[in-house]
């Protein structure tokens, strides 16, 4: 199986061999209040590293055709970092990555004494690694139906709450089955019908990590997106139903140094330290009682590494929202590491794939994806660049969810592109 440096693919290749059940999962016993039988319904796709120039740069006739009756952003900027699960659990929470817990794609947690990993099953079954309330928990709170074929988060009962329907991971399902399973849920009687569905797809990430975003096998996975896109459109359409659709991806994708190598592990005392990540965040975590001097590490790394730079914990840049100050679990490393784009560390001399993210949101090429259509939008809008923390706010609006816990987004930023 590949091996990837960063990001989804080693979940991916990992969750193949664990996650063999395609059952779908159904809670029984629930469903829709009579007073959500009207509401609209919001189909939430995210394609995975489908970065912001990927619709023209390689024509995706159909997400153009769709956005241009619709609402299409210049690109939507990730949260710091740039990685797959904090950044789509921050577009399931609208908030930041430091807020919500999940601060990397793996992290440890020094009251836990912990390890939380995207390829460790048990971990990401377990919602209490999981902050906020993830807008599937707050459709349910509301007595509204939701549904999820893969999503982050969507494994584990947040607050005790898991999505009415949804799948265990496993990629390479067909994908017109899991067409088929959506247009079935929109099927069902009012009563049983799911309004808040999300749905993934892997394609492009895998095809940029491997192979990078400027390549034929990117196109060709933009091409399977954009077609997977057209025909859930097309089988939605004969229903019927006030249905809108937010296309949306994590974050972008960039070529990288393959050639330069950097590893900090040989300055890394690990009976003093412990350290989670790679690739374009590293955390290092002193262990407690074990005499692991920081500022000493901090000194000696910053010595021997010319191309990263380290922070810590009170000097991670404050744009990023990833400080001690914002850091709400404790999950963030007392000493963190970030290497000078585009060079990436090649932790234990891993291969270095020729595309990744993670990188400062800041740089264009981390920037994602945003397009919106369906009766709850207006027509023919383009607006400029926003951040992905604010499409909470709007998914609750469109479904008339309230909440009273706070937040990092803010309505108001895309209240414009709703119809009144």
């Amino acid at each position: 199986m590949k091996k990837f440096l960063i990001g989804i693919g080693l979940f991916l290749t990992l969750f193949n061999c664990q996650a063999q059940d395609t059952t779908q999962q159904v809670v029984k016993g629930r469903k829709n209040d009579p007073s959500q039988y009207n509401k609209p319904y919001i189909i939430l796709i995210s394609a995975d590293g489908f970065r912001y120039d990927y619709i023209d740069k390689y024509n995706a006739v159909n997400l153009k055709r769709l956005s241009s009756s619709g609402v299409r952003a210049a690109s939507m900027i990730p949260s710091f970092p740039s990685v797959t699960f904090p950044n789509h659990y921050t577009i399931a929470t609208g908030m930041y990555p430091s807020h919500h817990g999940l601060v990397y794609n793996q992290y440890f947690d020094q009251k836990r004494g912990e390890t939380y990993n995207m390829a460790d099953r048990k971990a990401v079954e377990d919602g209490t690694w999981y902050g906020g309330v993830p807008i599937w928990v707050l459709a349910e709170q509301h007595k509204m139906l939701s549904a999820s074929y893969h999503f982050v988060g969507t494994e584990a009962p947040i607050q005790g709450i898991l999505p009415t329907y949804w799948y265990k991971f496993k990629d390479g399902i067909d994908i017109d089955r899991r067409i088929n399973t959506v247009v079935n849920w929109l099927k069902l009687p009012a009563d049983q019908r799911p309004h808040m569905i999300s749905f993934y797809m892997s394609n492009t990430d895998h095809n940029g990590h491997e192979y990078g975003p400027e390549t034929p096998q990117t196109k060709e996975a933009v091409a399977f997106v954009d077609g997977a896109i057209g025909k859930l459109q097309e089988a939605i359409a004969p229903l019927g139903l006030p249905v809108n659709f937010i296309f949306v991806a994590d974050h972008g994708m960039t070529t990288v140094d393959t050639t330069y190598r950097m590893d900090a592990t040989p300055y890394i005392d690990t009976a003093k330290f412990i350290w989670k990540g790679g690739g374009t965040s590293l955390h290092i975590y002193a262990k407690k009682g074990k005499g692991g001097n920081i500022d000493s590490l901090v000194r000696n790394l910053r010595a021997n590494g010319k191309e990263w730079d380290v922070y810590l914990k009170d000097s991670i840049p404050a744009r990023w929202n990833y400080s001690v100050l914002d850091d709400k679990f404790g999950h963030i490393g007392d000493v963190f590491v970030v290497p000078h784009f585009p060079k990436v560390m090649s932790m234990a001399n891993r291969r270095i794939s020729p595309g990744a993210h993670g990188f400062d949101p800041a740089i264009k090429e981390m920037h994602a994806s945003f397009y919106a259509w369906g009766p709850a939008f207006k027509s023919g809008l383009q607006i400029p660049s926003f951040e992905n923390i604010h499409i909470y706010p709007l998914i609750a609006q469109i479904l008339g969810l309230t909440y009273s816990h706070t937040i990092d987004g803010n309505l108001e930023v895309l209240r414009t592109i709703l119809k009144d």
